[in-house]
């Protein structure tokens, strides 16, 4: 393997990773909002600004009767175009 396909390998993996970890993150809040986390302790309000500052573009994007709805709908929006984009980023930067 040469040196410039070890370099493509490593950042795309990076990428991956990246990507990976801020659909985690924006999955974990929804997970901790439906199961009505304790929004006093420190984790769940980390997460919940996290995810917030991640999926600020996509936050209140729809407008469901039901909170709940809103919330999944709108950081899950987040969290499949995190997840796609940084998976289709990767494979492209492989495949150069």
């Amino acid at each position: 393997m040469t040196k410039r396909a070890r370099n493509t390998s490593a950042a795309a993996r990076i990428i991956v990773v990246v990507a990976d970890v801020m659909a985690f993150i924006i999955g974990l809040w929804i997970l901790m909002y439906l199961l009505d986390a304790n929004r006093a302790n420190d984790l769940v309000e980390f997460v919940r600004e996290s995810a917030r500052w991640l999926a600020g573009w996509s936050y209140d994007l729809f407008t469901f009767d039901e909170e709940w709805a809103r919330v999944v709908a709108g950081y899950g929006l987040a969290a499949i175009v995190y997840l796609f984009i940084g998976h289709a980023a990767a494979g492209a930067l492989r495949r150069r």
